[in-house]
C-alpha cells in the first residue's frame, strides 16, 4: 500500500486505522459496500494522494437506511446504562488509538498534530459525558388539575439520526452528536466532508469492531459518501427525523428548507464572524494571546475563529504594534511539526477565497496591515501554505460582514464606551462566538446580559475558539440555532411526550368540562 508520505508515521498511522489505498466509503457497521465512483483525497500538507474512497450510490443509500431503521427497532429498547456502557467502550477506543487519529486529523485536514490530537481527545471527551448522561436521562412531574391523576413528561428515541459534518473538525463534531444520540437510543448515519473522507471511515472502523464485539446489530452505526447529492437523500428522507448539518450557512439554509418540508427537525451549526472586544482595562498580553490564537488556528478555519478586533481608540495603537511583532514570530509549516503554529488551508479553492478577501479589504477602503500572500518553494508544495493577514477595516464593510474561512483578522476602531463596541460586535449576521477583553467588572456583566453579546457563546477575558464539551456548543441569527455536545443538548436526540394517569374510577375532565351520559 503506498500512502504516499515521507512520515512513516503516517504511514503506520493509517496502518492502525484499517485505512487502505482504496476504502469503501459506504457501511451498515462491519459490512461495507463498493462502487465504481471513487473520492480522492489529497493531504493539503504536501499535496500528495492519501487514499481513495467509494462513493454512496441511491441503491447503497436505501440498504444503509433499511440497515438504520432496523437496527433502531433492536438498539431503542436496550437499557440507556447498557448504551452507555458501549459508549464508554467506544470511548476507551479511541484512547487507544487517540495517536494515530490525531495524525490522520492533522495530516488529511491540515490543522497542526496538537489540535489533531486535541480533536480525538473532544471525542473521548464527550464520551464519557455520554456515559454518565446514560443514567441521568430524567423527565419531570406535574401535578395534575384533576384528583386521582398523576402527570409526567419523559423522552424516547427519535430513530435515524442524519449527520453532515465539515472537513475543518472532520471527526470532533461527529462524536458530539453520535456519542449522545447512541445514548438517548438513536442510530446514526454519518455523511463526513469530501474533503476529508479517510477520518470518517477511520471512525467506522473503529465504531463498527465496538458493536460487532458486543454482538449488536448492523446499522447502529452507517456511513455514506459523496457530494451534495448524497446528502440531499438524507435531508430529503422521511425516515429520518433528525438532520444535524454544520458547515456554511448557504448550505445549512438548504438543508433546513429541505427538511422542513417534510416536517423534520434540523440541527444547524453554520457561520461564524465572531469578534474580541478590546477595552481600556483590557489586559494586553492576555489579548495578543487570545487574538493571535482565535485568528491563526486551524488556519483560520474553525467556526470560531477569531475574524474581528474590536478596539478602544485608546488602546488601538498597543494592540496593533503587539499583534504585528507577535505575527513576525508565526511559524508556517508542516503541521505535524509541532515546532510549526499555522499549516495549510484545506485545498486551493480556500486559498482563492483567501487571496479575493484580502484584494476587496482594500477595494473597500481598508488597508493591510500585515501582508498575506501565498507560500511557495520547500514545504510548501501543496499550494495551500498561506501568511496570516491582518487588515485595518470598517465594520459595514461587505467582506468583513462575510465569513472568510481563512487567517484574515480585521481590526476596527471604536471610541465611545462598551455599549458602542457591542453595537458593532452584533452587527453582523452571524452569532456564534463573542468575547471581551477587560478587568471592569461593569464591562464584563453588560457584556453577558441581556443588552450584550447576541452570540450563543460569549466569553470574558478569553478568545472566541477553545469551546469545552461541558456546555451546549450553537449559536444564533444565521448560525443556525443549535445546540450540540453538553448541558442538556441531549434532548434534541429525542421526542418529548406527556402521560397522564387516572388511577381512579371516575373520568373527570380538564377545566372542569361537563360531559354527561
Amino acid at each position: 500500500m503506498n500512502m504516499n508520505s515521507e512520515s512513516l508515521d503516517i504511514q503506520d498511522a493509517l496502518k492502525q486505522l484499517g485505512l487502505n489505498a482504496i476504502n469503501s466509503g459506504t457501511s451498515t457497521g462491519s459490512h461495507w459496500m463498493d462502487s465504481k465512483t471513487e473520492i480522492a483525497s489529497y493531504s493539503p500538507v504536501d499535496g500528495k494522494l492519501i487514499g481513495k474512497v467509494t462513493a454512496t450510490t441511491q441503491e447503497d443509500y436505501q440498504k444503509v437506511m433499511t440497515a438504520a431503521t432496523s437496527a433502531f427497532a433492536d438498539w431503542r429498547v436496550k437499557p440507556a446504562p447498557l448504551r452507555g456502557e458501549i459508549v464508554r467502550q467506544f470511548g476507551d477506543e479511541l484512547r487507544r488509538l487517540k495517536g494515530p487519529l490525531g495524525q490522520l486529523v492533522s495530516y488529511e485536514m491540515g490543522k497542526s498534530l496538537q489540535e489533531g490530537l486535541g480533536e480525538v481527545q473532544e471525542m473521548i471527551d464527550i464520551c464519557d459525558f455520554a456515559v454518565g448522561l446514560s443514567r441521568q436521562l430524567h423527565g419531570l412531574t406535574m401535578h395534575s388539575e384533576r384528583p386521582g391523576h398523576r402527570m409526567y413528561e419523559q423522552y424516547h428515541p427519535m430513530g435515524v439520526v442524519g449527520i453532515i459534518s465539515a472537513f475543518n473538525f472532520p471527526v470532533a463534531v461527529w462524536c458530539w452528536n453520535t456519542a449522545l444520540a447512541w445514548i438517548c437510543g438513536d442510530v446514526c448515519v454519518w455523511k463526513p466532508s469530501e474533503k476529508a473522507p479517510l477520518c470518517g471511515v477511520a471512525c467506522q472502523n473503529i465504531a463498527a469492531r465496538v458493536f460487532k464485539e458486543n454482538g449488536l446489530s448492523e446499522g447502529i452505526s452507517c456511513l455514506i459518501n459523496g457530494d451534495y447529492k448524497v446528502g440531499q437523500m438524507m435531508t430529503a428522507d422521511p425516515r429520518v427525523p433528525l438532520v444535524s448539518a454544520t458547515g456554511s450557512t448557504r448550505m445549512g439554509k438548504i438543508v433546513a428548507q429541505t427538511v422542513a418540508e417534510r416536517l423534520g427537525r434540523s440541527l444547524l451549526e453554520l457561520g461564524g464572524n465572531n469578534a474580541i472586544i478590546v477595552t481600556p482595562d483590557a489586559d494586553l498580553k492576555m489579548t495578543v494571546i487570545g487574538a493571535v490564537f482565535g485568528a491563526v488556528g486551524t488556519c483560520g478555519q474553525r467556526c470560531t475563529s477569531t475574524r474581528r478586533l474590536i478596539i478602544h481608540e485608546s488602546m488601538y495603537d498597543k494592540v496593533k504594534d503587539a499583534l504585528v511583532s507577535a505575527y513576525k514570530q508565526l511559524r508556517i509549516g508542516n503541521p505535524l511539526d509541532q515546532n510549526n503554529h499555522v499549516g495549510p488551508l484545506i485545498d486551493t479553492d480556500a486559498v482563492q477565497m483567501y487571496q479575493s478577501a484580502l484584494r476587496q479589504v482594500v477595494e473597500e477602503g481598508g488597508s493591510v496591515l500585515v501582508e498575506g500572500g501565498v507560500l511557495s518553494g520547500e514545504g510548501y508544495e501543496s499550494g495551500c501554505y498561506v501568511k496570516p493577514a491582518i487588515a485595518e477595516a470598517q465594520n459595514h464593510f461587505k467582506i468583513v460582514q462575510h465569513e472568510t474561512f481563512a487567517p484574515i483578522l480585521y481590526l476596527i476602531k471604536y471610541k465611545g464606551d462598551v455599549k458602542e463596541a457591542i453595537a458593532l460586535q452584533n452587527g453582523v449576521a452571524q452569532g456564534l462566538s463573542s468575547a471581551i477583553m477587560t478587568n471592569n467588572l461593569r464591562e464584563a456583566e453588560l457584556f453577558l446580559s441581556h443588552a450584550g453579546s447576541d452570540c450563543g457563546i460569549a466569553n470574558v477575558n478569553i478568545g472566541t475558539s477553545g469551546a469545552e464539551i461541558g456546555g451546549a456548543f450553537g449559536g444564533e441569527k444565521e448560525t443556525g440555532g443549535g445546540r450540540e455536545s453538553g448541558s442538556d443538548a441531549w434532548k434534541v436526540y429525542m421526542r418529548r411526550q406527556t402521560n397522564t394517569i387516572n388511577y381512579t374510577t371516575e373520568l373527570p375532565l380538564a377545566q372542569g368540562i361537563k360531559f354527561d351520559l
